[in-house]
């Protein structure tokens, strides 16, 4: 484990120096700090040795995702860790960040600025700057629903999405249900990436059909629906799964305000189980994750690396809601309807 006085002696400056540096002291020019932080990251050197008083830290580190009150999708997540590492000893900081942050100081030097032991990460997409540092970081990192492969100081947790897309097709496959499509989000994320890849696999172990035009996945919600559920309903879907519940709840309304029936047209899932599906129109049927689990999974995983446990990948059960908003295939298809958006 690399020293103060280590690094001192390859850059040959003082040991006082590295110290106001790596201390975020006032007195040292911005060049030579960076300088400083990023030998010292280069090194391995790691700022473990506390006084035993001295409380060790964690920071959860959050971005595109609300999480200050408890009906927004990142509280949970929260509650779980700080549940687990409070009572432990950690203190526990929520950081939420930019792009623009990340661009402007490495994720290595950031956690050896503050302090912080590890890190459970939150909401990232695979274009975020420090999804590359995270490949060749040395800091304990937990990654909720994305994945780092060979670096044993990354961990991922998630649920199994194989699992749950499999529950929801079988599900509709047992009502009868025959052409089912897939509306997601943009496939700019790994997680929707692997649920995208889920829903073909889940078809074809059901033995039912799935051709690529069977998916359709925009980035913003309103395009999404409008642009690939009129499709869908032309084609004779009798179902459709959402890549989550936004989409789902948006899609229930398109389909009630072009006069179908939702269940008794079309049926409809969606994804993770937010607080809202209980009081949609109808309530949603859709695959829950326990966000208080995975977040308690998040300090097992940051735990187990501390001791030198290499952890991969922990994903938990997935779990099929049933509500109101699936119910038995119609015998035939309604009428058809026209897209707002033409196809491109």
């Amino acid at each position: 484990m690399a020293t103060i006085q280590d690094i001192a002696d390859r850059l040959g400056v003082s040991k006082g120096t590295v110290s106001k540096a790596i201390n975020n002291a006032p007195d040292i020019s911005e060049t030579l700090r960076k300088t400083i932080l990023d030998t010292a990251v280069e090194m391995g050197y790691t700022r473990l040795r506390r006084p035993k008083n001295d409380a060790k830290r964690f920071c959860i580190i959050i971005e595109n995702m609300e999480y200050e009150e408890p009906h927004q999708f990142g509280y949970d997540f929260i509650i779980g860790f700080r549940q687990m590492a409070e009572p432990a000893g950690y203190v526990v900081d929520v950081i939420p960040v930019t792009e623009n942050f990340q661009k402007k100081t490495p994720y290595d030097v950031f956690m050896l600025q503050n302090d912080y032991t590890g890190a459970f990460v939150l909401g990232f997409s695979l274009n975020d700057p420090w999804m590359k540092d995270f490949r060749t970081s040395h800091t304990p990192t937990v990654l909720y629903d994305n994945y780092i492969p060979a670096n044993p100081f990354i961990a991922s947790i998630g649920i199994d999405n194989s699992e749950g897309m499999a529950l929801a097709v079988s599900h509709l496959k047992k009502l009868g249900h025959k052409k089912i499509g897939y509306l997601s989000s943009a496939l700019g994320s790994y997680i929707m990436q692997v649920r995208h890849k889920a829903f073909f696999q889940a078809m074809k172990q059901n033995g039912l059909k799935a051709e690529a035009d069977s998916a359709g996945a925009s980035y913003y919600v309103t395009k999404c629906i409008e642009k690939h559920l009129p499709r869908f309903l032309n084609m004779g879907m009798t179902a459709v799964i959402c890549s989550h519940d936004q989409i789902a709840n948006a899609a229930m309304v398109q389909c009630q305000q072009l006069g179908y029936r939702v269940p008794g047209d079309i049926s409809i899932i969606g994804f993770d189980d937010l607080p809202l599906c209980a009081y949609t129109s109808p309530p949603l049927t859709t695959v829950r994750q326990d966000r208080t689990i995975l977040g308690k999974c998040g300090f097992y995983a940051m735990d187990s690396i501390l001791n030198q446990v290499s952890i991969g990948s922990i994903l938990i059960h997935a779990q099929l809601i049933e509500r109101h908003s699936t119910g038995p295939a119609p015998e035939a298809p309604k009428k058809t309807v026209v897209s707002r958006i033409p196809e491109q």
